[in-house]
């Protein structure tokens, strides 16, 4: 096969329907728009949103509040996660996603205090919680902020 020989699937290839080139085209005169009204005129038709008249959706709901832009997003682990390293290993956000226990980094990763850790292990993340911080230690382990 040649690039010459590539052709388009069966049916791939729609005609764009051409309006407005003349009664013998079957779609001459008003090009397909009907008689009169709104969607009939140039630049007619409503406004995405518009119901009518009718109170829109977007203006129905209330609205509370507001969308802080700045706001940091932490993908959080638990303390009883990390005991599926080994002892004296220093955990880094990038041997988390390695070892599944999280996908993505965001803005940062944050340990959490739930459950025991039994590993000694130096934990190196963006944030940490007191609790999270006193079990890592108790373990005889190091917490380091990034």
């Amino acid at each position: 096969m040649r690039l010459h020989d590539l052709r388009p699937a069966e049916g791939s290839n729609k005609k764009a329907k051409r309006v407005g080139r003349g009664i013998g085209s079957g779609h001459g005169k008003t090009a397909t728009r009907g008689h009169k009204g709104q969607k009939a005129r140039t630049g007619g038709g409503v406004r995405p949103g518009f119901e009518g008249g009718q109170m829109p959706l977007y203006r129905r709901i209330p609205k509370r509040g507001f969308t802080n832009v700045f706001k940091k997003e932490f993908v959080v682990v638990n303390v009883k996660a990390l005991n599926d390293f080994e002892d004296n290993t220093r955990v880094t956000p990038e041997m988390l996603i390695e070892k599944g226990i999280i996908k993505t980094i965001r803005d940062g990763v944050k340990i959490l205090g739930d459950g025991e850790l039994t590993k000694k292990l130096e934990v190196v993340a963006h944030a940490f919680s007191k609790s999270a911080i006193e079990k890592i230690e108790a373990a005889g382990g190091k917490a380091e902020v990034i």
